[in-house]
C-alpha cells in the first residue's frame, strides 16, 4: 500500500539509491532528482507530500530552495539532508520552513520516524484546509448570485459595498427572490466570514417559542424549560444573525431586538443578568414595511436601526433576461452528481421558461428545472419535460377575471384544461364535455389567449 509520495533531491548517486531503497521497502513512492531544476518540475507535475533535500546541489543551494518550495506548495513538508556538523545550514533550513534535518550517514535510524511525523503534519494541514474550505463553501457568495440585468446588478453592487462593514442590512423582496442567498453572500464577504452564520424564519414560530429561540432561556423559566438554553443571538456571537420575515415578529420582541442592536446586550428569558454579544444582523421581509409602520405593526425605531443599508431584490418577473442564465446555472449545478446524461436545454425550453410569471421566483424556477431533469430521458431538456401547466402557454387577460363569480371559475377551468391538452381544442372540448363550437365561443367570450411560442 502506498503511504505517501516522497521527492528525493540528492546529487550523490549512491546516497540517493540507498535512500530510495529504504523508502520504497517501507511503502513510499519515491521520485528522484539530482538537481533543483528536475526537482521543481517534479513538484509541479506530481502530487508530492514530502521532500528529502540535500543542502549542496549542482545548480543551487538546498536551504534557499526550501523557501521556494514552501511558497509554492505550503502543504509539502521538507526534511534537509546535511553534512556532519553543519549546524548553520540546519538552523537556516528550519527558519526557511523545513520540518527538520538529519545528518547524512549518521542519522539513518531517524529517517523513517521523521518522515512519518512529517506526514502526520501534512495530513493535518490538508484536513484543516479542507474543513476551512467546506466552512466557506457552506454559504453562498457573490459569484452564486446569477444575473446581468440592471436591477440585480445594482442590488449586488450595494451588497458588496455593505459586506465589509458591520452595518445592519435590510433585504426587501418577494418570497423566493434570493434574500437568504444575499444574506449568506454578505456574510461570506465580511470580516466575520470564518464565524457562525445563523438564520431564523420569524414567521415559523409563535411568540413564546420565537423569544426562546432568539434570546435563550434559564432553567425553570417556563414549563418544560428543564435546563439553560443558548438562543441564536448568543450562538451567533462574533458572527452573523439572519432574521428572515422580520415583519412577522411580534412588537414586544421587536423592542428586545432593538435593544440588542443599540447596546449589544440582551437578557435570557427567566434571567436578570445582562449578557454582552457582538453580532451583525441582516434582516429580510416580503412585506410592505412602511405600510406596517403606518398600521402600527412594525416599530419605526427598529426600522430606522435596520434601515442603514436597504437592498431591494427584484422579482424574477422584473429580470426575465436573467432566466436563461439562471436556468443554465441550475442545470450545471444539479447535473454534477445526478442526471449527468443531460448536457443542456433546447431553445424552446428556455423560451417557455421566460414566458412564465414565476410567482415563486428563483425558488420556483429551480424546482421546475430539477423536476424537468428527473423526467428527462434525453440529453437536452425540452418542453415535454416541463410540468403540464407550463408546456402550453396560455394567458387570461387580467381584466376578464373578477372576484369569485361563476364565470370567473369557468374561465379559469377552461384555461387549465387547455394547458393540460397543450392547446388541443378538440381534446379539451371532450374533457369539458362540451362541443368544439361552444369551446371556441367561450374562448372568444372570456378572451383566453393561447400560444405555442
Amino acid at each position: 500500500m502506498t503511504i505517501a509520495n516522497v521527492l528525493l533531491v540528492e546529487d550523490e548517486n549512491d546516497v540517493r539509491l540507498l535512500l530510495k531503497r529504504v523508502l520504497s521497502l517501507e511503502g513510499f513512492v519515491v521520485y528522484e532528482a539530482e538537481n533543483i531544476k528536475t526537482a521543481s518540475k517534479l513538484l509541479a507535475n506530481e502530487n508530492i507530500d514530502l521532500v528529502l533535500c540535500d543542502v549542496k546541489l549542482p545548480d543551487g543551494n538546498g536551504v534557499e530552495f526550501i523557501s521556494k518550495i514552501k511558497a509554492a506548495f505550503p502543504y509539502v513538508e521538507i526534511i534537509v539532508l546535511t553534512a556532519y556538523g553543519n549546524i548553520p545550514d540546519s538552523v537556516q533550513a528550519i527558519k526557511n520552513g523545513a520540518f527538520d534535518y538529519i545528518t547524512k550517514a549518521n542519522d539513518n535510524q531517524r529517517i523513517l520516524p521523521l518522515l512519518y511525523r512529517a506526514l502526520e503534519k501534512v495530513k493535518l494541514e490538508k484536513r484543516v484546509a479542507q474543513l476551512e474550505k467546506q466552512a466557506a463553501d457552506r454559504y453562498a457568495n457573490f459569484d452564486s448570485i446569477i444575473g446581468k440585468s440592471l436591477s440585480i446588478t445594482q442590488a449586488k453592487t450595494l451588497a458588496q459595498m455593505a459586506a465589509p462593514t458591520d452595518a445592519p442590512v435590510l433585504l426587501l423582496g418577494e418570497t423566493g427572490a434570493g434574500k437568504e442567498v444575499f444574506a449568506q453572500a454578505i456574510h461570506s464577504a465580511s470580516k466575520r466570514n470564518m464565524k457562525t452564520f445563523l438564520g431564523l424564519n420569524c414567521s415559523a414560530f409563535g411568540k413564546d417559542i420565537l423569544e426562546s429561540e432568539l434570546f435563550g432561556h434559564k432553567a425553570g423559566a417556563f414549563t418544560g424549560a428543564n435546563k439553560d438554553k443558548k438562543g441564536l443571538i448568543e450562538e451567533a456571537n462574533e458572527g452573523t444573525l439572519f432574521l428572515d420575515e422580520i415583519g412577522e415578529m411580534p412588537l414586544d420582541l421587536q423592542a428586545k431586538l432593538l435593544r440588542v442592536l443599540e447596546t449589544s446586550e440582551f437578557i435570557k428569558v427567566g434571567d436578570t443578568k445582562q449578557l454582552k454579544v457582538n453580532i451583525r444582523v441582516i434582516a429580510a421581509t416580503n412585506r410592505d414595511i412602511q405600510q406596517d409602520i403606518s398600521n402600527g405593526k412594525f416599530r419605526e425605531d427598529l426600522f430606522y436601526r435596520l434601515n442603514l443599508v436597504t437592498i431591494n431584490l427584484p422579482s424574477l418577473r422584473e429580470r426575465q433576461d436573467d432566466i436563461p442564465l439562471l436556468a443554465e446555472y441550475f442545470v450545471k449545478k444539479l447535473t454534477r452528481d445526478a442526471y449527468q446524461q443531460v448536457k443542456g436545454m433546447t431553445n424552446a425550453f428556455v423560451d417557455r421558461l421566460q414566458k412564465n410569471e414565476w410567482r415563486g421566483n428563483i425558488r420556483e424556477l429551480r424546482n421546475v428545472i430539477e423536476r424537468s431533469l428527473i423526467v428527462c430521458r434525453g440529453t437536452e431538456l425540452s418542453i415535454d419535460n416541463l410540468p403540464v401547466e407550463l408546456q402550453y402557454h396560455t394567458t387570461l387577460k387580467s381584466n376578464t377575471l373578477s372576484a369569485f363569480d361563476l364565470s370567473s371559475v369557468e374561465r379559469l377551468h377552461i384555461h387549465r384544461v387547455l394547458q393540460y391538452t397543450k392547446g388541443n381544442k378538440t381534446q379539451a372540448a371532450k374533457l369539458l364535455n362540451i362541443s368544439s363550437a361552444t369551446l371556441y365561443r367561450k374562448i372568444d367570450e372570456y378572451k383566453i389567449e393561447e400560444s405555442q411560442s
